[in-house]
């Protein structure tokens, strides 16, 4: 073969084998930010519970509170 033309397949596949490294990288980059991303969905879920649920202990319901006097 020629030696530009040998020289030239190795830089391609050089540059093959660093996009294929790179690919990988971004695709475990992206799996680990779905996780993190399902993590905090769950996270933010048992906020708004636990918000829910403790709302009731600041507002007390019209229904348990006693007449007024004037009744």
């Amino acid at each position: 073969m020629d030696e530009g033309l040998q020289q030239r397949l190795v830089e391609l596949e050089t540059r093959l084998a660093f996009q294929e490294q790179a690919l990988a990288e971004l695709s475990d980059a992206l799996a680990s930010a779905r996780l993190e991303a399902a993590r905090n969905a769950e996270l933010f879920r048992r906020a708004l519970e636990e918000m829910k649920q403790s709302r009731g202990e600041f507002f007390a319901d019209p229904a348990d509170e006693p007449p007024p006097p004037h009744y």
